[in-house]
């Protein structure tokens, strides 16, 4: 069983307060493929000079957020761990030349909880969560994902979590319904077509080729966990597009699969 490597934009962690369409997309995340035999969360939110993976039997929730409401910090995902997987992770990373992979019992972030609550709300499957390197670029992030395609043919879901446009500099004094800004549209429909039309080395120099890029992303980091999504999926073959919505007006909520 050959499952999609994901990606998926998570917003910010009150998305799994607040009525949007995106909210709706999350609840029913499950539905997008069949059920995995474990989980490997990439999010934007662990950020190592070199990759790190979690051996944590149980892995804990951490609150990597404040000024939220409340009920997100009673809200845990006690899914089991997956050292097993990690080590499986590190192992293809390193023959691919990418390791070395440090092993540290480190819980999930809300990159990675936030979404897998949502989707997998029963938390029963064994997750385990691998860093970025944002200080690395986009291609290096594409080949830890063509390392860790094989573990698509093990029933493992690649679960990359970051946001399709992501500048918070232009977040505040927007309703969560407001209408998109033309500048963060614009970078969307370009990085909508791209995947749609496999455009790979497009994407990887985005930077340089895609309208508002800088605008969009100050910052690399909540991009990266696509590249790895991209990796995983086979050769040649489009991204799916999941799902299309905004957030405050500047967050494009897009998810894709990749197979």
């Amino acid at each position: 069983m050959s499952i999609p490597s994901l990606f998926v934009s998570h917003g910010a962690p009150s998305v799994i307060l607040d009525p949007s369409p995106v909210h709706t997309f999350l609840d029913k995340l499950s539905e997008t493929v069949e059920r995995p035999s474990a989980i490997l969360a990439v999010s934007a939110h662990w950020e190592t000079p070199t990759p790190h993976v979690s051996n944590a039997t149980k892995p804990e929730t951490i609150y990597d957020f404040s000024g939220f409401p409340a009920a997100l910090y009673k809200m845990t995902y006690p899914a089991p761990g997956a050292p097993e997987l990690a080590e499986q992770t590190a192992a293809l990373l390193e023959g691919a030349g990418l390791g070395p992979v440090v092993s540290e019992p480190r819980g999930l972030d809300h990159g990675a909880w936030v979404p897998l609550l949502m989707g997998y709300p029963e938390a029963d499957i064994p997750v385990t969560q691998l860093s970025i390197q944002s200080a690395r670029d986009p291609a290096w992030h594409y080949q830890l994902g063509e390392a860790l395609r094989p573990l698509r043919d093990d029933g493992v879901l690649i679960l990359a979590s970051g946001n399709l446009t992501h500048n918070l500099r232009e977040f505040r004094g927007h309703a969560i319904d407001a209408e998109p800004e033309e500048w963060a549209r614009a970078f969307d429909e370009w990085a909508s077509w791209a995947i749609a039309e496999d455009r790979v080395e497009d994407l990887l120099n985005y930077r340089s080729r895609a309208p508002e890029a800088v605008r969009n992303h100050p910052t690399d980091e909540h991009l990266l966990p696509l590249f790895v999504a991209m990796g995983a999926g086979s050769p040649g073959v489009s991204g799916r597009h999941l799902h299309k919505s905004y957030t405050y007006g500047v967050l494009a909520m897009d998810a894709f699969a990749f197979s």
